[in-house]
């Protein structure tokens, strides 16, 4: 089974997604960024999600995460819960 391991910040708006893509994209830090805005309890770990398989996440965010390349910076990718910033740090076959 494929697992990956991803983090994430989550927010309300597409636009505010955007506006912190651009600065992780202009060198600013993930974790950092993700600590500040994230809605996520996960932002205390600078948005890691840890390790997790296909169908664990939602529908929208596992197509992401089991098909984009490693360590590129992924989204906004809308979800019932938001506006995800991800980025897939490791995934196995």
């Amino acid at each position: 089974m494929t697992v990956a391991t991803a983090r994430h910040i989550l927010v309300d708006t597409e636009s505010e997604c955007l506006a912190l893509k651009e600065r992780i994209e202009n060198g600013e830090d993930f974790a950092e960024i993700a600590r500040e805005h994230s809605n996520c309890p996960s932002k205390a770990q600078g948005g890691d999600l840890g390790q997790f398989g296909p169908g664990m996440m939602v529908k929208e965010f596992d197509e992401v995460v089991f098909s984009a390349d490693v360590n590129s910076l992924q989204g906004p990718v809308k979800t019932q819960f938001g506006y995800h910033l991800l980025e897939v740090t490791s995934r196995s076959e």
